[in-house]
């Protein structure tokens, strides 16, 4: 897969699914800038990203590899399925979209990296925060 300029764009919404996983196409986009000719911006793995590779087991570095290596998102998604248990997906899903800004360890970090989440109740889907954020860095799109 080709790298990608995350100052151009933003990645796809963490709602986005491949193969029924939430996040990992905004993962996977991710991943790409970090490619040799890619720009992350100011994008990064840590934070939800690594919440779903730690939860269903995946190193950053093994899976932005196969990434390299793939001709496309299909070729990814079959990556996974060989490494991770189906079953894992919903289990993956269900822990990401439940979280609010009140789970996050360190709420004021958070607030500071993401000034839009300082107007933002601590009930607010972490999904909502990061597609606000997206919309703030890219108010044309």
């Amino acid at each position: 897969m080709k790298p990608l300029d995350l100052t151009k764009a933003p990645p796809r919404s963490p709602r986005r699914q491949l193969d029924g996983l939430d996040m990992m196409p905004r993962t996977i986009d991710k991943l790409r800038a970090s490619l040799p000719g890619g720009n992350m911006g100011e994008y990064k793995i840590a934070g939800s990203s690594q919440r779903l590779l730690d939860f269903i087991g995946i190193d950053a570095g093994e899976l932005r590899d196969a990434i390299a290596r793939a001709e496309d998102e299909a070729a990814v998604a079959r990556w996974l399925a060989e490494r991770v248990p189906r079953d894992l997906y919903a289990k993956a899903n269900a822990a990401l979209t439940t979280r609010r800004l009140r789970d996050v360890d360190d709420l004021p970090a958070l607030r500071s990296r993401y000034p839009i989440a300082r107007d933002l109740s601590d009930d607010t889907p972490l999904y909502d925060l990061l597609e606000l954020d997206d919309k703030a860095l890219f108010p044309q799109r």
